[in-house]
């Protein structure tokens, strides 16, 4: 049986019962300060119940970006094609974590213990700290910083907002109290020196990066001591930390085995995971990540996957209308372990209609047509399911935030590069990628506020940063920090069909679907055409968005799948930010609205 950190068996801990409203009073509990934090046993019952990491939700994080679209509703979805105002968007502004950590930071001294474990224990109290007050800057920049509890009599309750740098400032020194003195823990699914490393590693290079290239915060200035933090810290977990991508030498299935694992206590590239096993912690584990619910990955993420020879698949003439099975001839081996591919066997059946076999695409309205098979697991073994392994952060993270930090500071060297990028490609089994790389016009046009002399490089990096992450939550926060919110507008398209007719989606060569105008009908099941196997085709009504249509077409009977119609307008520099909700500013007058909110 697997051996991991049970985090739900501390539930009544003082710190947990709190209401998470700002201004609320906190109730009295059972546990007090009185009668806990007197043994180590104490201190380490209460962090565990700070830990706050994500599981399988993640997977279909990356909606509402430019890899993938949604039939669902989503904040920014809402903001850009609505008229948002601090009066409907009301989320965010929760702050029961702060007041459990800093509970404990002013308690925990009293245990009985040596100085460096109660250094140990103050850092990760700090490191969960950093890790919130991140997240409260990346969604507002201004907050206030508190760094204890607060009484209902408090006049700190009224303060208005500290300025960015100020806050951020105070997270990197609770990051590196951390990064001195919490211990490194091997047991699985426990925050140690390396996990904190990690998360210092990420939040410096997001907030160099940040700083970088959102000149409206006037911070340009201090934006390579952010970045050079991100460069060191990650450094120092290769030097140290041991980790190594995990590879078995298969290039075709070492990738995608990482999400769909039953055990990855003991694989080296994960830096922190949560572990389960079925009848005892249950994982969760969501199927309609498979695209077919409302989150569908997009053409534009599968046209940023390499060629085999490592040459960008937008480089080829009439890319952009090359059929779904073209799409993945000669690529990328991550993109037939991330997209359902031509001839791929669906056997965990739970949410596809059409029953198991060789997949064949389902297409319906406002869906892509493409399937996320990246984290699904393809068992139908109940108990597989719920003890399928999440990775949270993995060692091919912090090869990719070194690697960027180096570009980005300009000292990237073909060394690094080997190092880190060419790691990944390694294990993927992708050719290297050289110092000098040819120009991608696509990517410069995508993003032009990339300037100076590793300016191509780095694009490159950020097309491995893509491919490697994705659908795993990253490509918001990474839009967000590169000042590149406009991508979002473009509406994500799906499976290229040149018009009605009957198509191979397998990759045998055999028709398998029949495309016909949304102004016939369907026929009869006794009346449909089979192809050279005997089988019936499988029939859809294509039109023009809004129609009665089975699936829309951009051109009505012919182009890409459409998803979402209208996209809207993301408004720079607002929507690189959040507005304090209304109800709070009118409780409190001093949190004033920034970023024309």
């Amino acid at each position: 049986m697997k051996k991991y950190i049970i985090l739900s068996v501390f539930v009544m801990l003082a710190a947990q019962s709190c209401n998470d409203e700002f201004l609320d009073r906190f109730p009295e509990t059972d546990i007090s300060k009185e009668n806990f934090f007197n043994s180590q046993q104490d201190l380490e019952t209460y962090i565990f119940s700070l830990y706050d990491f994500p599981s399988f939700d993640i997977y279909v994080g990356d909606h509402s970006t430019d890899n993938a679209a949604t039939t669902g509703s989503t904040e920014i979805k809402n903001m850009m094609i609505g008229n948002p105002s601090p009066s409907t968007i009301t989320g965010g502004w929760d702050w029961g974590q702060l007041r459990n950590v800093n509970f404990f930071l002013e308690n925990f001294s009293k245990a009985k213990v040596d100085e460096a474990t109660l250094n140990h224990y103050e850092g990760l109290g700090r490191f969960f700290r950093a890790k919130f007050y991140m997240d409260k800057v990346k969604r507002y920049s201004d907050v206030p910083w508190y760094d204890k509890t607060l009484a209902t009599d408090d006049p700190d309750l009224m303060k208005g907002r500290d300025p960015r740098e100020f806050v951020v400032d105070r997270i990197f020194e609770d990051y590196a109290f951390a990064r001195e003195h919490v211990m490194p823990d091997s047991r699985p699914g426990a925050v140690g020196k390396f996990v904190v490393l990690a998360y210092m590693a990420r939040h410096a290079l997001y907030e160099g990066t940040f700083r970088k290239y959102h000149d409206e915060l006037g911070l340009q200035g201090t934006a390579d001591t952010y970045l050079q933090l991100a460069r060191d810290v990650a450094r120092q977990i290769m030097d140290e930390g041991g980790f190594a991508l995990y590879s078995t030498g298969s290039p075709t299935q070492d990738y995608g085995a990482l999400f769909t694992s039953t055990d990855l206590t003991s694989n080296p590239e994960v830096i922190l995971g949560r572990f389960f096993e079925n009848d005892l912690l249950n994982s969760g584990w969501w199927a309609y990540l498979f695209g077919n619910y409302e989150v569908n990955p997009s053409r534009d993420l599968l046209q940023a996957y390499l060629m085999t020879d490592g040459t960008p698949y937008t480089n080829q003439s009439g890319y952009e209308t090359k059929l779904f099975v073209e799409e993945f001839e000669n690529r990328d081996p991550r993109l037939s372990q991330t997209y359902a591919y031509p001839g791929w066997e669906l056997l965990n059946t739970s949410t596809y209609a059409q029953g198991g076999g060789i997949y064949i695409q389902q297409l319906a309205k406002n869906f892509s047509g493409y399937h996320q098979i990246k984290a699904f697991v393809n068992n139908p073994d109940a108990t597989v399911q719920a003890s399928t392994d999440f990775p949270i952060v993995r060692y091919a993270e912090v090869l990719l935030i070194y690697a960027e930090a180096l570009a980005e500071l300009g000292e990237l060297t073909q060394q690094a590069l080997d190092e880190s990028i060419n790691l990944i490609r390694a294990r993927a089994g992708m050719p290297p990628l050289d110092l000098n790389p040819t120009p991608d016009p696509l990517l410069a046009e995508r993003f032009p506020n990339v300037s100076g002399a590793q300016a191509t490089v780095l694009l490159e990096i950020r097309r491995e940063r893509r491919v490697e992450l994705a659908l795993e939550g990253f490509r918001f926060d990474d839009l967000m920090r590169w000042k590149a919110g406009k991508l979002i507008e473009k509406e994500p398209e799906g499976i290229y069909f040149p018009g009605t007719g009957k198509y191979d989606m397998t990759g045998d060569g055999v028709e398998d679907i029949y495309l016909i105008p949304n102004s016939e009908s369907i026929p009869a099941d006794e009346d449909r055409e089979t192809n050279s196997l005997g089988v019936k085709l499988i029939y859809y009504r294509v039109g023009p968005q809004g129609s009665d249509a089975s699936a829309y077409l951009s051109n009505g009977t012919s182009g890409t799948l459409v998803t979402d119609p209208e996209r809207g307008t993301f408004v720079e520099d607002k929507f690189y930010y959040r507005p304090i909700p209304q109800q709070e500013v009118l409780l409190n007058p001093n949190l004033t609205q920034i970023f024309d909110w």
